[in-house]
């Protein structure tokens, strides 16, 4: 059984692991002006959307569940929206 089918409250982002660190994959949205954290639905999406996202050279990123109000509370402290994006990158939500 995945994480989604567990619960609904339940997303997945990447995070970016570098040394000892990891951190949540964010980006900048020109037409709106605003950083954002990618958030998928599920795994499948975010794995098949993976490519056509900007990242770090040289940093490695995995696929990770994280709790929804987790999440919003890491992307509020550090100046981030949460957007919910489909599998060809475009922002649903």
């Amino acid at each position: 059984m995945t994480v989604e089918q567990n619960n609904k409250d339940w997303v997945y982002v990447f995070v970016g692991k570098e040394g000892d660190g990891e951190n949540l994959l964010g980006l900048y949205d020109e037409t709106t002006k605003a950083n954002f954290i990618p958030t998928f639905a599920n795994k499948d999406d975010a794995q098949e959307c993976f490519l056509s996202l900007p990242r770090e050279k040289g940093k490695k990123y995995e696929v990770q569940a994280v709790h929804i109000e987790e999440l919003n509370e890491q992307a509020e402290k550090n100046n981030f929206l949460v957007a919910m994006v489909d599998k060809d990158g475009k922002i649903i939500r």
